[in-house]
């Protein structure tokens, strides 16, 4: 099973793939926010836009969950945001008509749950640091909003491992207990948050 997190930047797909990895034993978070990172890498700053517009990145996202979905026993977790219909059809529907069990869930949340989750993630910039996210909220939240973007789960009400456990609860796989203090959750958040800080 690949189970693909979409939601607006902000919206929680990193931490609930990381609770729901840490409760599926077996499990692998496969990130296509690399490949695009690496496509970036390779141009002059001038040039870089939005990774997604890239053909390769879709082939290239569609290549690798192939592989993943074929030979690694577990579930694959994708924490990925995308909100183009087109785009959508070259990577979560290429590999269901590969025949994967894909799972989709789109993560939303009201606009101003996300510019709060987005200030908290900021690391003392504010919201400048995330400007690029920002600027796609508005259109973001209304694109996912669509049926093909379907099963939308609400998270502004809900901690993350309440998240994680719907979404399982909704993919018919059991988690295991989870068994953090509040302090012991919010230590693992702010840990997968410094691991994905971007510097550059």
């Amino acid at each position: 099973m690949i189970v693909w997190l979409n939601g607006p930047f902000g919206g929680g797909k990193t931490q609930t793939a990381y609770a729901l990895h840490r409760r599926l034993p077996g499990s692998a978070v496969c990130d296509p926010e690399h490949v695009g990172f690496g496509l970036h890498r390779m141009l002059p700053p001038a040039l870089r836009g939005d990774f997604q517009d890239f053909p390769a990145w879709r082939r290239g996202v569609f290549e690798v969950l192939d592989l993943a979905g074929r030979e690694h026993p577990g579930v694959v977790i994708v924490p990925m945001t995308v909100t183009d219909t087109g785009y959508f059809a070259e990577t979560v529907g290429r590999l269901r008509e590969r025949g994967h069990d894909v799972r989709h869930f789109a993560l939303l949340a009201e606009r101003g749950t996300v510019l709060r989750r987005l200030r908290e993630r900021g690391w003392g910039r504010g919201l400048r640091r995330e400007s690029f996210a920002v600027a796609r909220l508005d259109g973001c939240l209304e694109a996912l909003e669509a049926p093909e973007f379907a099963e939308h789960v609400r998270t502004d009400r809900i901690p993350v491992a309440g998240v994680a456990e719907r979404v399982a609860a909704r993919s018919g796989l059991e988690l295991t207990a989870d068994t953090d203090s509040a302090l012991r959750a919010w230590a693992r958040r702010a840990l997968v948050g410094v691991r994905h800080v971007r510097l550059d």
